[in-house]
């Protein structure tokens, strides 16, 4: 028998590592700074502009810490990195906090001491909640934290519980989508540094909104990426599609598994963000006992608690794993949601008959069906695209934990053209798809400027320094939208007018048919809000029928309560259908209204028994019990 007795051996255990990354300001005047660099022999706090030197002692971990008088918030600073043998050099701090000057400039100390007013907010749960993507500098012509900040009222009038910030962490230069972030505890100084982040987070809470951020911990960007020179935070014995992948199980992964848990705690604590969501977490590699996912989730929770907020981690993935939102208890990683594009996929083809690339895995409606049933339209079928089986269903999972949408940055963005729904569809198909989202049970995201209409592109654009980068990105879309020729040339990312033609023109919404789809939007949301049939946590599974190839039908309600049932419709055709339903419903809202300024055409018949239903083109109903 095994003595059960642990080992207090000396080589079984390591000395505790230091708190807090990065520079702290201890309010006396000074400040810790603490970065783990194993592969470094000394580190040097370079201040004033070179004219002070103050070292930092390195201990058995490889972190290297100290304490300097004299350095307090706003003070900028460098690490200088000595080995022996060789020349010094200096670098940003991998923790770094503020970038006064930019991705290439000095780190600089940040004060956390903010005069916070959300006292009251605690957040919502996932269930009650519509997010809205963004991306700061495209969302308004200024491209800051605080211009942001005048636009939440009218989005929170219209519906909108949550924003969503693509990657504001920092990036090079002034011009990018975020998922090329290097510093990633620093926000992007162009957009307002941290000063600015947490002026919105505060000013969203008071306009009753959450803030989640979109965080990216498989990969790090590569201009200014000087990760290798402290210690083994990539590895090359995984990959991704944008570069090394982040050394999750490799020698040195606890500390680079505490850089990114850290990291995801301090927009918490230290910002009050009500939720992170992780970019595709499929790139993660972990083969550990524990998965990063797991450990990152259980410290925000951890930390929401602590605050007495509700906090998600959402993760985006193309696996169709339930295994993400289940429970450790089960072998889950315990988050609280993820991304479910199979809802978009069915839908996008449901209207457009696309059929190229990941969209000749699905057929339409019948997809969203299958989506309804097991979550997942991929749950244990064979992928055509991926030439493989696919997924496993999670008909116990609740739909409020996957995230569903029509148009996001991806969606969007990766097209050649960048083309939005209002390039793809006609006013009808857009009413259309707007019902199919918002009656959904799934908790549903909007894409900045979609509930009104937005016409601007959202392009892919960059603004790096490095010409061979530069080069290599331009050259790597030409490569990959090669097969797109017939529809022009792939706009230039580098080129500032990529990013111009990318921003939101507000001023549509006041009138025409950007004017009507608001009001669609609008009208939908309150039903959402109102119904408990959608967003009750008590109510029961969708029960979905196919109509043909163009037409889905679902009822769903509170078990014991029938007068709660609602009958949800969704043509995506031009051609006309008719069909019965059993049961008495009576309409609530036709997206091809009259009073929306559409076609009208819809007809229901209804008795005591059953629900005929004709509808003359791309429509989405509402219907309730009677």
């Amino acid at each position: 028998m095994s003595d059960p007795t642990p080992s207090t051996s000396s080589t079984a255990a390591q000395p505790p590592a230091p708190d807090q990354l990065g520079a702290s300001p201890a309010g006396d005047g000074s400040t810790r700074f603490v970065v783990w660099g194993p592969r470094v022999d000394r580190v040097e706090v370079v201040l004033d502009d070179g004219q002070r030197l103050a070292p930092l002692e390195r201990d058995a971990r490889g972190y290297h810490v100290g304490t300097v008088a004299d350095v307090g918030p706003g003070d900028r600073y460098r690490y200088r990195l000595h080995r022996d043998g060789e020349p010094a050099i200096d670098r940003a701090d991998p923790a770094s906090r503020r970038q006064l000057d930019g991705l290439h400039g000095p780190s600089a100390v940040d004060d956390p001491d903010f005069p916070w007013t959300d006292q009251a907010w605690n957040g919502r749960p996932l269930r009650d909640q519509v997010l809205y993507e963004l991306h700061v500098g495209t969302f308004t012509p200024e491209g800051t934290f605080e211009a942001i900040v005048p636009r939440l009222p009218e989005l929170a009038e219209l519906g909108i519980t949550t924003l969503e910030l693509m990657p504001i962490w920092q990036f090079p230069g002034e011009r990018n989508w975020g998922y090329d972030g290097v510093l990633p505890y620093a926000p992007q100084h162009s957009y307002g540094g941290p000063e600015g982040l947490r002026r919105l987070v505060d000013a969203a809470h008071a306009s009753g909104m959450g803030v989640v951020l979109d965080v990216v911990y498989n990969h790090y960007g590569p201009e200014g990426n000087h990760l290798d020179d402290f210690g083994p935070y990539l590895t090359d014995r995984y990959d991704t599609p944008w570069g090394q992948a982040v050394n999750t199980d490799g020698p040195g992964a606890d500390e680079v598994r505490r850089f990114a848990v850290e990291n995801a705690v301090r927009w918490v604590r230290d910002f009050h963000v009500d939720g992170l969501r992780l970019d595709a977490v499929h790139a993660i590699v972990d083969t550990s006992a524990v998965h990063l996912l797991e450990e990152l989730a259980r410290a925000v929770h951890t930390e929401a608690a602590t605050s007495g907020r509700t906090v998600q981690v959402i993760a985006e993935s193309d696996l169709s794993d339930p295994r993400l939102v289940r429970d450790p208890s089960v072998g889950g990683y315990g988050l609280d949601g993820q991304w479910l594009d199979d809802v978009h996929h069915a839908l996008h083809v449901a209207l457009t008959g696309e059929r190229t690339g990941y969209y000749e895995d699905y057929v339409g409606l019948d997809d969203l069906a299958r989506c309804l049933h097991d979550r997942f339209a991929y749950a244990g079928r064979y992928s055509p695209h991926r030439g493989r089986t696919v997924g496993r269903p999670a008909p116990d999972v609740a739909y409020e934990r996957f995230v569903v949408c029509t148009q996001n940055h991806d969606q969007v963005g990766n097209r050649m053209l960048g083309e939005r729904q209002a390039a793809l569809l006609d006013l009808e198909q857009r009413k259309a798809a707007a019902g199919a989202l918002l009656l959904s049970p799934f908790t549903p995201m909007l894409w900045m400027g979609q509930e009104h209409g937005e016409t601007a592109p959202f392009q892919y654009f960059v603004s790096h320094t490095d010409p061979d980068l530069v080069e290599a990105v331009r050259t790597g879309r030409r490569r990959e939208f090669a097969y797109f020729a017939d529809q022009g040339e792939a706009p230039d990312p580098q080129a500032v007018e990529t990013f111009e033609r990318s921003k939101v023109d507000w001023s549509l919404r006041a009138a025409g048919d950007h004017a009507t789809l608001l009001e669609v939007y609008r009208e939908l949301l309150r039903w959402r809000r109102e119904l408990p049939a959608i967003t009750d946590p008590m109510a029961g599974e969708a029960e979905p029928t196919v109509h043909g190839p163009h037409t889905l039908a679902f009822t769903r309600g509170v078990p014991g309560r029938p007068e709660t049932d609602i009958l949800v419709v969704v043509h995506t055709g031009d051609d006309p259908v008719r069909f019965t339903h059993p049961g008495g419903f009576e309409l609530l809202l036709d997206t091809a209204d009259p009073a929306h300024d559409g076609p009208g055409g819809t007809v229901v018949t209804v008795d005591e028994a059953r629900t005929e239903v004709a509808i003359g083109g791309p429509a989405s109903l509402l219907l309730r019990r009677r």
